[in-house]
């Protein structure tokens, strides 16, 4: 290891005891620990947040079994890297050597056919799957390989695991422990980690490195002023993650495709996960277009179906297609203030009684009462309308949708205005 090696690779634990938290999975006794103490390695998902050793606990667990261990990362490797590395696990079985583990980062960014083609090998042991994921496996990998494999969630390290970090870097580097540095205040190492250990442990480093001189006291005044000096281009768990997404959805809701697709870009190139994209634009779909024009929402869909199906690289195509048209797209938010206001007046006047007339009557005894007497059906009137009154009588006159003003809710406003008349007086 060099000076140049960041701090959280120099401290990666190479065994279970000096692996810091997951307690549940790797103390003494714990379900994982006694399943690779007895030399049954199932293939696995390891679902968990960023930085709580999804990657380190794969690792220990090759090196426990002393079984080849393959790594791909699902951002920059796809079909073709699978099936090489299935070839040649296929080949080291002729000559005895046990099974490879496969270790895939990010294993969610896979798309469907990605992910297929490692079923056969995981099925047949070809290959120990284990897969590490930020998001829920249970909608991000599918159900065929979930089903071959164990998911053990991982747990966003605890203060007292990150302190237990910081007190181990300081004594056991070799290059921290020949400083004199004192961490006379924490809080603001731990507030920037976010549960992290890798951002804790390469924050720590970026603080003493900006020091010139030592003994080098750690305070948290110190640490904003050196991490505020030293932001990365775009953190995908950090403030530029909210910023950038933020500009992105302005943009499109301003109708300004050019700025749209410039923040696109900066989140694709900075290693963004295309399904929060795509999530983020069915989201603005209704939000902020909804009946100005209803097709948005099918077109995000429909983006949001096909990433899933392509992913990386091309998947950057569909979504600076689903961005223009959302972008170029008439807007409207009056679906949105309508269900906002709806539930608003909801909170305030509680649980009010369903007409009588609209209940539903499945029994002689709820008819005999007047439940569902006199409603009217509308497909038996003219037009498949019959004005009636479909809210509870404390609130009859409540008004929550107003159509806006474009095209597509113009004609709303018309249709609502001619069937009934001024109650619908826009």
């Amino acid at each position: 290891m060099t000076p140049q090696t960041p701090l959280a690779e120099r401290l990666r634990p190479t065994t279970f005891d000096n692996y810091v938290g997951q307690e549940h999975l790797i103390g003494q006794n714990s379900t994982l620990r006694n399943v690779i103490e007895k030399g049954i390695i199932p293939s696995m998902i390891f679902w968990g947040p960023p930085g709580v050793g999804k990657t380190t606990l794969a690792n220990i667990i090759a090196n426990y079994t002393k079984q080849p261990f393959y790594t791909l990362s699902a951002i920059n490797s796809g079909v073709k890297d699978i099936r090489e590395i299935i070839d040649k696990a296929k080949s080291q079985q002729l000559f005895g050597t046990k099974n490879p583990v496969l270790f895939i980062d990010e294993i969610h960014r896979f798309s469907k056919s990605q992910q297929d083609s490692l079923l056969g090998a995981v099925e047949k042991g070809t290959v120990t799957l284990i897969g590490a994921t930020t998001e829920n496996p249970s909608f991000e990998v599918i159900s065929a390989l979930l089903s071959r494999c164990q998911v053990y969630i991982l747990k966003e390290q605890t203060k007292e695991d990150l302190t237990k970090l910081l007190h181990i870097a300081l004594e056991k580097d070799e290059f921290l422990n020949k400083k004199k540095i004192n961490i006379l205040e924490y809080e603001a190492l731990l507030q920037l980690s976010g549960g992290d250990a890798r951002k804790l442990l390469n924050t720590l480093e970026i603080v003493v490195n900006n020091f010139e001189t030592e003994p080098i006291d750690i305070t948290n005044d110190k640490v904003i002023e050196i991490v505020q000096q030293n932001m990365v281009r775009y953190d995908k768990t950090g403030d530029q993650h909210y910023d950038i997404i933020s500009a992105y959805i302005k943009s499109i809701r301003g109708s300004d495709p050019n700025a749209a697709v410039y923040w696109l870009a900066r989140m694709l190139e900075g290693g963004e996960d295309p399904k929060f994209i795509a999530r983020r634009l069915l989201i603005l779909s209704s939000e902020d277009i909804g009946n100005a024009n209803p097709t948005a929402l099918v077109i995000a869909n429909n983006c949001f179906q096909a990433i899933n199906v392509i992913g990386m690289p091309e998947a950057r195509i569909i979504l600076s297609q689903a961005t223009i048209y959302l972008a170029t797209s008439p807007k409207s938010n009056a679906s949105y203030q309508a269900i906002n206001e709806a539930m608003d007046l909801v909170r305030k006047t509680g649980n009010l009684s369903v007409p009588l007339h609209l209940r539903n009557a499945p029994t002689k005894l709820m008819k005999d009462i007047g439940y569902g007497a006199n409603y009217a059906y509308s497909h038996s009137y003219e037009g498949n309308f019959k004005a009636q009154e479909y809210l509870p009588d404390e609130i009859k006159n409540a008004k929550f949708y107003e159509p806006g003003k474009n095209a597509k809710e113009d004609s709303i406003r018309k249709f609502l205005k001619d069937n009934w008349k001024d109650k619908y007086n826009y």
